[in-house]
């Protein structure tokens, strides 16, 4: 213990030295406000992680082979003889139709570009008309087999999806846009992906 001097009279105790001594702030740990705080930062961040994650993954979906949205594969057999006026074909799990033409293969889509109906295959000389061809039963829509317009209340021809043909002699061919056809001979395989669509060009 220091001991105590006199001075002018007065005992007075010298100052307790403070080399070394630890400011009051260091000792201080984290208070339960500040703890809560930092979990629950924590916690939000956590939560928006995984809701971006689950947008991300609804927003870019995966789809395998043979479902909707992705690639089926059909052998040869599968395609309408190659012919004028040939009927198409329904393909129901990709819900298309098959249409071989004179200038080659195509793959439709079965919705009407007026307003999303069904349409159907008309043979010759139905509702009128010389030529087969694509009718819609909801307000008349016509369409060549092509998939072109004809008449009707539709703005556009029919959309299509990419169609890409592998040939015996190894070389391949793939649609490049709406209304294209690939070549339908020699064929070895046929790949139509669904999650590629060419939407139709619309009339004058």
């Amino acid at each position: 213990m220091a001991s105590a001097s006199v001075v002018g009279g007065k005992a007075v105790t010298p100052a307790a030295s403070t080399a070394g001594a630890v400011p009051d702030t260091q000792l201080k740990g984290v208070n339960r406000r500040e703890f809560l705080f930092y979990i629950w930062g924590a916690s939000m961040a956590l939560f928006l992680g995984e809701l971006g994650g689950g947008i991300v993954w609804f927003a870019l979906p995966q789809f395998r082979a043979g479902e909707f949205g992705g690639v089926f594969e059909l052998a040869p057999d599968k395609l309408p003889t190659a012919a004028v006026g040939t009927v198409p074909t329904a393909y129901t799990p990709a819900k298309i139709w098959l249409s071989n033409t004179d200038d080659g293969f195509r793959a439709i889509s079965i919705v009407c570009t007026h307003l999303g109906c069904l349409y159907k295959w008309a043979p010759q000389g139905a509702t009128g008309h010389e030529f087969p061809h694509f009718v819609c039963p909801c307000h008349g829509s016509q369409f060549t087999n092509k998939g072109e317009y004809v008449t009707g209340p539709a703005s556009r021809s029919l959309d299509q999806f990419e169609v890409t043909v592998l040939y015996n002699d190894g070389t391949k061919a793939t649609t490049a846009g709406p209304g294209a056809a690939v070549p339908s001979t020699n064929i070895k395989t046929i790949q139509i992906n669904t999650g590629k669509k060419y939407t139709g060009k619309t009339h004058a």
